[in-house]
């Protein structure tokens, strides 16, 4: 039951993580003079517009995985970069402002209500808000890493003037990165998950997403402990 309660979980928060950051691509494009996500349906909170099957599967399983990118048209946009630079940020702040506005209620609920609610009904509320809580912070981290195809290889390409040998090669060759570190990553989870701990040593983007994670994570509970008073850990102690 708590496996099934811990899958569900995951499944409704990525499902709400996804949805957030895609449709926070095609409001600002629109906004920014771009109708293409519009025409394309993407404007929209549907999940089932903005889902990739394979990047779903490995967010759930993995922790870290895609959606499909929203199409825009950097043309229609009434400034060029700064159209470019707002749109391509926009999936990543909001990734961030939902992890900062689902923690306290995460906290009050762990804290407060797990004598009073049913435990099943406890546990599935409470792993399902700390998992947005979580995935929010690790997909905005993952996209951005600057890749070619994710947030923040975009991110570059509209503020970065000069196509030097360091762009072209991200460009060129950022895709086969990502999927050697993301193959390896599940490779490497998949040993641990049959007992071979010491796999997780060699986690390469495991130890990247923790480490940021652990960083962007910690003004969050700073900020809401010191609201309400609430421990806050140290930033030694998350690593």
């Amino acid at each position: 039951m708590s496996y099934a309660i811990s899958l569900l979980a995951s499944f409704l928060a990525v499902v709400i993580v996804l949805t957030l950051h895609e449709f926070a691509h095609a409001f600002v494009a629109v906004k920014c003079g771009d109708p293409t996500p519009k025409w394309n349906g993407r404007l929209t909170l549907n999940p089932l517009k903005h889902f990739d099957l394979v990047g779903l599967i490995c967010f759930a399983f993995v922790g870290f995985g895609w959606a499909k990118p929203v199409p825009i048209n950097p043309n229609n946009f009434k400034k060029y970069r700064s159209g470019m630079a707002l749109t391509a940020s926009a999936g990543v702040i909001t990734n961030f402002l939902t992890a900062l506005l689902i923690y306290p209620l995460y906290f009050w609920v762990s804290y407060s209500l797990n004598d009073v609610l049913p435990y099943y009904v406890y546990q599935l509320l409470s792993t399902f808000l700390q998992l947005i809580y979580a995935y929010s912070l690790s997909f905005c981290v993952f996209n951005l890493l600057p890749f070619y195809l994710l947030d923040g290889f975009r991110v570059i390409d509209a503020l970065n003037k000069r196509r030097g040998k360091v762009f072209q090669f991200l460009r060129r060759y950022g895709y086969y990165i990502l999927l050697f570190l993301i193959v390896e990553s599940f490779i490497c989870d998949l040993f641990v998950r049959f007992g071979v701990w010491q796999m997780s040593y060699l986690d390469i983007l495991g130890w990247v997403m923790t480490f940021a994670t652990d960083i962007l994570g910690w003004p969050i509970m700073a900020l809401w402990g010191a609201i309400f008073r609430w421990p806050i850990p140290s930033i030694f102690m998350l690593w």
